[in-house]
């Protein structure tokens, strides 16, 4: 299967288009279709050459989320269960609050972290999903939101899945969203939660972001939280460092 043309950062689209003997020009061009307009396939690109169009199609694919199920509340609150190309399904959450539109994404198809409590982890893990997988819940989310005249105002990462499991992934999703080109998501207005994946929480503590970390201790001590969540089991030493890693991220934050 050909990639997914959301896996694509602004950087390596003008990269492409230049290997393709265009200007990185077309890239950018590209990316404002991409999350700008929010076309659904490559023939869409009216302002690109057709060749250009062409050569997207037979290198890139789009994400399909196939619409198994839609569930939605009283208080606006609308949960998806997505078909994706596999046949394995994911679950994305748009809220309404007062203060704007959240979407709840989904970084794994599965997880292996354990917790009793959820029941995310009773098939184990499936697979990581790929970056573009992560944002196209967002698009997607953002096309519906646009029959409404309303926008994506904040990000959740807290569906199915540990995403600092699928780190890498999550990254370049975190930077695709807060692109000023494209959706541009205010970092203070997404939010990472993690169940305690502590080399990855200190790696994100060091990149060049204002995102806010959320960490999951769901258990007043260790040993009862090492019985509910027994794949990451926060240390006192790292209890007593979070305040220093969430500081990192937000300065000014105590």
């Amino acid at each position: 299967m050909n990639p997914f043309i959301y896996d694509l950062s602004l950087e390596e689209l003008q990269e492409w288009a230049v290997q393709q003997g265009e200007s990185a020009f077309r890239g950018a061009q590209i990316f404002d279709w991409l999350y700008v307009k929010r076309v659904n396939s490559f023939d869409e690109m009216t302002n690109l050459s057709k060749t250009l169009r062409q050569k997207m199609d037979e290198q890139f694919s789009f994400v399909t989320l196939n619409e198994i199920a839609k569930y939605e509340s009283k208080d606006g609150t609308v949960k998806f269960l997505f078909g994706l190309h596999d046949d394995h399904a994911i679950e994305t959450v748009i809220m309404k609050h007062n203060y704007g539109n959240s979407v709840c994404v989904t970084t794994q198809v599965g997880c292996k972290v354990g917790c009793t409590f959820c029941a995310s982890t009773l098939g184990g893990l499936k697979r990581n999903l790929n970056p573009g997988e992560i944002v196209a819940q967002v698009v997607q989310a953002q096309k519906i939101l646009d029959t409404r005249g309303e926008r994506v105002s904040s990000i959740v990462i807290m569906g199915t899945g540990e995403p600092f499991e699928n780190y890498e992934a999550t990254m370049k999703f975190l930077r695709i969203m807060i692109h000023e080109k494209g959706l541009n998501i205010g970092q203070r207005h997404i939010t990472v939660s993690t169940s305690g994946i502590v080399p990855n929480i200190y790696k994100f503590a060091d990149e060049d972001t204002q995102i806010n970390l959320a960490i999951s201790i769901h258990a007043p001590n260790d040993a009862l939280r090492s019985k509910l969540m027994p794949v990451t089991s926060v240390s006192r030493s790292m209890m007593s460092s979070r305040r220093c890693v969430i500081t990192s991220l937000r300065p000014g934050v105590e």
